[in-house]
């Protein structure tokens, strides 16, 4: 059985910083990709970073580069999204999904495995 939980969120005030976490469990953890999505309120959800646990390759939507930073611990089976520079525009619920099957990172549907999400605010 595949569980991803996330957790981290919160409420921050603008410029604020948050590390959201996602752990993987009852999955080949390894060798695959791992993504970070939102979904603002009115929005269609929209991928935020992804990162290739093997390599640690990593991609990011334009409007958090140079703000967000996705790492992973592949021994905690854990992928992290450290989020700096929060602004009122970010505040969102946050999902990780896990083991991209095709298509592209930021496409929520090409994901076998997604978390419940964790809600972030900026004030």
């Amino acid at each position: 059985h595949v569980q991803l939980v996330e957790s981290g969120g919160g409420s921050v005030e603008a410029g604020g910083s948050l590390r959201l976490a996602c752990v993987v469990s009852g999955y080949a953890y390894g060798g695959n990709c791992l993504g970070w999505f939102r979904q603002r309120p009115g929005k269609e959800r929209e991928g935020v970073a992804s990162i290739w646990t093997y390599d640690g390759r990593t991609s990011f939507a334009d409007s958090v580069k140079g703000r967000f930073t996705i790492s992973r611990d592949n021994a905690k089976n854990t992928v992290y999204l450290q989020m700096n520079g929060l602004k009122p525009e970010d505040a969102a619920m946050y999902y990780c999904a896990a083991d991209l099957m095709s298509g592209n990172w930021f496409d929520w549907h090409s994901y076998r495995y997604r978390g419940q999400g964790t809600q972030v605010t900026v004030s």
